[in-house]
């Protein structure tokens, strides 16, 4: 199939781009370059062997979205280009809806007026709100606690919508977990511009001596070690469940809502241990208060994506530490 990739030489669009060249698919990228180096498709083209086409642009912008469906003759769409921080989603809301809702508008009207109608969507486990069950299953109820997490869950309500109008959309929703870890080859990976929001980036630029050190937030959570507990993906099975998610959708003919996690929790402390055996030393942190918001654990059940994908995390998370850290050397290269 050929594949447009909106967002694609982002952090997990780039992978998918990977795992899509690997399946023997021909992958398009769409990115505007707001959240992702310039230099990424050189080194997808250095992975892959395949010189990316790239369309840069803005998803919001409906002349050119349906320009490069229409030139690319794209069968399929993967949908990534999003903002996505928590903490600044509160600040700017309205930011967040005009990129998140408004871009997927734009995006879906002209796969419409095309005549294209195969989504797979990059949703997030941020539509849970806060977890009345654990661990979650697709039928939990669905909630949001900030403004990122409402446009996932409004996006979703929209594929609803859309599918139940008109049976010609087929579209995957894929909730993820955390993603972490880079490329086995080293060369791309997670790349936060600012001091960032999620654990293992956070740990990175620790070890990386770019911070002093990793804030605990809470060690009197009712969990194995106090710390607080979360479900970490591989962000190469991650890739790969949106290339199995695709393969479904052209083979069932129907769509479908699944969890993509391991279904294993993984403690602040034990990330950081891990982190520490991957770099070599041991990685310095403090105890902090709770952060208002904040859950004692959310990991996921993943058993309905293995049934309809047949999708199953095979990383560890010494992989995702080791990967990560080694993507940190790259990255200083280039």
């Amino acid at each position: 199939m050929r594949i447009l990739l909106t967002g694609g030489a982002g952090y997990i669009g780039s992978h998918t781009y990977v795992a899509l060249c690997a399946a023997g698919h021909t992958a398009v990228i769409l990115d505007n370059f707001s959240n992702a180096a310039p230099s990424v498709p050189e080194r997808l083209a250095q992975i892959t062997g395949t010189v990316p086409a790239v369309e840069t642009g803005d998803v919001r912008d409906a002349d050119f979205v349906r320009r490069v469906l229409k030139d690319h003759e794209i069968d399929a769409v993967i949908h990534f280009a999003a903002k996505k921080a928590v903490g600044e989603s509160t600040q700017k809301p309205l930011e967040y809806f005009d990129h998140n809702i408004g871009g997927f508008v734009t995006l879906t009207r002209a796969m419409a007026e095309l005549g294209i109608f195969k989504l797979v969507f990059s949703s997030s486990a941020t539509v849970y709100g806060e977890p009345d069950q654990l661990p979650i299953t697709e039928t939990a109820t669905r909630g949001h606690t900030n403004p990122y997490g409402m446009t996932k869950l409004v996006c979703e309500e929209m594929i609803e919508a859309m599918s139940a109008a008109d049976p010609r959309w087929i579209c995957g929703v894929l909730r993820y977990f955390n993603p972490v870890g880079a490329d086995e080859s080293a060369m791309i990976g997670e790349d936060p511009k600012d001091i960032p929001n999620n654990l293992m980036p956070y740990i990175a630029k620790v070890a990386a001596g770019e911070l002093p050190e990793v804030q605990v937030f809470g060690d009197d959570y009712q969990t194995e070690d106090g710390t607080g507990v979360r479900d970490y993906i591989h962000v190469s099975d991650l890739a790969q469940g949106h290339v199995l998610s695709l393969e479904a959708l052209e083979r069932d003919g129907t769509g479908h809502v699944v969890n993509l996690g391991t279904g294993q929790g993984v403690s602040v402390l034990e990330m950081i241990n891990a982190y520490s055996e991957a770099c070599g030393r041991p990685l310095p942190y403090k105890i902090a208060p709770r952060r208002a918001g904040d859950i004692a654990a959310c990991y996921a059940d993943p058993s309905l994506a293995k049934e309809v994908l047949g999708f199953s995390a095979t990383k560890t998370l010494q992989d995702m530490c080791d990967s990560s850290w080694a993507w940190l050397q790259y990255s200083k290269t280039v």
